[in-house]
């Protein structure tokens, strides 16, 4: 901005990220206009000359990118990336675009063509676009949201949203709506709280069905584990190949919640494996995990291709297995002559039941179809860690290894949470958004990171037993209700002492990932839960207000609000264990039933007899000399049990 007022141009601000490979309705990609024009030298010049550019990773700064995007959806109807905003020197819009072609193309304008337009506009109607800009940014000013003050949903909201995602469900593939087709992981959590504290089988099914129809798809990497970014058509066939850290996060922890709730096979397999891949793939040296896996790879010729490194014709499962293993893997995994993809390439699916084929020949030809796969140019890594991405695989992988008894993934969650403590918390516990390479980034963190990261600190309590973690959510929290939070209630994205902006973002519903609002909602009950404080459970329940307010008539896109309040309607329960020592065998039976329970939201609590770790352990003594386990709500117990069944029994596992 001070460069922009000492030239007086206007500013062009380009808005992507790093893994923006974009095919939705035909978006052209991000890298492709950074190639066509950024990186020509006549355009360069240009630009040069006649604005200050600045070009934003979203990811980075979720602020900027949230701020315009709601000004270009307001003014055009649309919105999308490459974002391409033009701005006054005090940062103002007044004309957006996304992709601009470097020549004129479909009636589209090229982009030397708008800039030298915007320049014209600026040297020559100045006071037009400064009323332009104006108007833009007074109408941004009356969009704030004001549902602090407002009740939770009850029995009822709850009821009309179940109604509303039943009349949008897909129920012959699954999902919700058409294409493209986004895992609905949120959602999903919500239908399983759901059914745990009502009994609904109608939401199980959808929950049930989805997860399978994902899993048997090729949106779900059959060799590797993990998922890509969304599927092209509504079959979950074709996927949006890039693979991002927060989906599969959010939907290893789906599929183990779905496994507490049914003991499917499927279910806990993919919880595993989609786990394995996040360790295997995105895990960083310095024991974080990476944000992103490309959707391009070289294809052999020097070129970079979607999909290359996925897809397999008949001729390559051949070259690779011989004729009989490949006759057996074709139909095993969808693989046709004409190809479910490009150039008669298939995406690997799982179209039949897998009971009908050799277990034995079949783990053999996954094992040396990924060796081979391996082989293959590998698609780029985007390697920046991002505080609230990371808090959610930190949540995911803790309970993933607890339920499952993987004390590596465990240990892999406690790693990725020091590199948190260690490089993006400062002495204030303020939270720095992104790293890399162990070196903290220079931009703070926003809700969402606060959010997110407590979010993985406290699941992380529940299965190590150490408080600390506890402790390091709490001053995490104490900075939502101070600098996030307003009088009335209400949250905002960015902090009340952040970079001025010309709107304070704002927006509660849930998209790829929990909005900062809901997550926020989501950990202040659970530390409420774990601490009794008052003030954290009245700031969760002031923040569903706006799930209350939309709920029942969005339900898609508040399914993590919809889960917290699924949690705040249940207690949520506060489980106190309580044994002579934590590697006690009886014990650690308790505690992993009470984290295998179903009951939405339970906070779990570990410790040998008279330990101050957690709140939840005072005044909690063995029974008879054995462990024993304590099911309270709001700090009122049962009498405790030292029997696992009746504990289980309890808590709905």
């Amino acid at each position: 901005m001070t460069e922009a007022k000492r030239r007086d141009v206007p500013i062009l601000l380009s808005v992507g990220y790093a893994s923006c490979h974009l095919r939705l309705l035909l978006v052209h990609w991000c890298h492709v206009m950074a190639h066509e024009s950024f990186e020509d030298e006549a355009t360069a010049d240009y630009l040069n000359a006649h604005f200050v550019s600045v070009k934003v990773d979203r990811e980075e700064r979720p602020d900027v990118d949230a701020v315009y995007m709601e000004a270009v959806q307001a003014a055009t109807g649309q919105g999308g990336w490459p974002m391409t905003v033009f701005l006054t020197p005090d940062a103002e819009p007044f004309y957006f675009g996304t992709y601009f072609p470097p020549e004129p193309r479909h009636g589209m304008p090229s982009f030397r063509q708008v800039l030298q337009g915007v320049h014209q506009a600026w040297a020559e109607r100045r006071e037009e676009v400064t009323d332009v800009a104006g108007k833009i940014v007074r109408d941004l000013a009356g969009r704030e949201i004001s549902y602090g003050d407002a009740q939770a949903p009850g029995e009822a909201e709850l009821g009309q949203a179940l109604l509303g995602l039943t009349r949008e469900y897909d129920p012959q593939r699954g999902g919700f709506g058409g294409a493209p087709k986004f895992p609905p992981s949120m959602v999903i959590e919500f239908l399983l709280r759901h059914h745990a504290r009502t009994g609904a089988e109608g939401a199980l099914q959808m929950a049930q069905d989805t997860c399978e129809r994902m899993a048997r798809g090729g949106i779900y990497d059959q060799l590797g584990g993990g998922f890509a970014r969304y599927s092209v058509d509504r079959d979950w066939v074709v996927p949006h190949f890039e693979k991002m850290l927060y989906d599969n996060a959010l939907l290893c922890r789906v599929y183990t919640h779905l496994w507490r709730s049914t003991g499917s096979e499927l279910a806990r397999r993919v919880a595993l494996e989609t786990a394995d891949f996040m360790v295997r793939e995105l895990g960083t040296a310095e024991g974080g995990f990476a944000s992103a896996l490309d959707a391009d790879s070289d294809d052999g010729t020097g070129r970079p291709v979607e999909g290359a490194y996925y897809v397999w014709t008949p001729a390559q499962l051949r070259e690779v297995l011989g004729e009989a293993d490949a006759d057996l893997a074709a139909p095993y995994f969808g693989v046709t002559e004409e190809g479910t993809f490009e150039h008669g390439a298939s995406v690997l699916q799982l179209p039949q039941q897998e009971g009908v084929f050799d277990a034995g020949r079949i783990a053999s030809i996954r094992e040396r179809l990924l060796a081979a796969r391996s082989g293959r140019p590998a698609p780029g890594r985007d390697d920046k860690v991002v505080a609230a991405w990371n808090g959610l695989a930190i949540a995911a992988l803790a309970e993933t290894g607890a339920c499952f008894d993987r004390p590596d993934l465990v240990e892999a969650a406690v790693a990725a949470a020091d590199l948190l403590v260690r490089v993006h918390l400062d002495d204030h516990a303020r939270l720095t958004r992104t790293s890399k390479d162990g070196q903290a980034g220079a931009n703070a963190g926003v809700l969402e990171d606060y959010a997110d990261v407590a979010e993985g600190f406290l699941a992380l309590a529940s299965v190590t037993g150490e408080g600390v973690w506890l402790d390091f959510a709490g001053l995490l929290l104490d900075h939502v209700l101070t600098r996030f939070t307003d009088e009335a209630g209400s949250l905002y994205d960015t902090a009340a002492d952040a970079e001025r902006l010309i709107r304070r973002p704002q927006d509660p519903t849930d998209n790829a990932t929990p909005s900062g609002w809901t997550a926020a909602a989501g950990a202040l009950l659970s530390y409420a839960a774990h601490t009794g404080s008052e003030p954290h459970r009245t700031a969760a329940e002031h923040a569903l207000g706006v799930v209350k307010a939309l709920g029942p008539r969005v339900p898609r896109f508040i399914g993590w609000g919809l889960a917290v309040a699924e949690a705040l309607l249940d207690g949520p329960r506060e489980v106190a264990v309580v044994g002579p020592a934590l590697d006690d065998e009886a014990t650690r039976a308790l505690h992993r039933t009470a984290l295998r329970g179903t009951a939405p939201g339970a906070v779990v609590a570990v410790g040998a007899e008279g330990s101050d770790e957690f709140p939840l352990l005072a005044d909690r003594p063995l029974v008879g000399g054995a462990p024993a386990a304590y099911v309270c709500r709001n700090f009122t117990c049962d009498a405790p049990t030292t029997d696992p069944e009746r504990l289980r029994a309890a808590l709905g596992g």
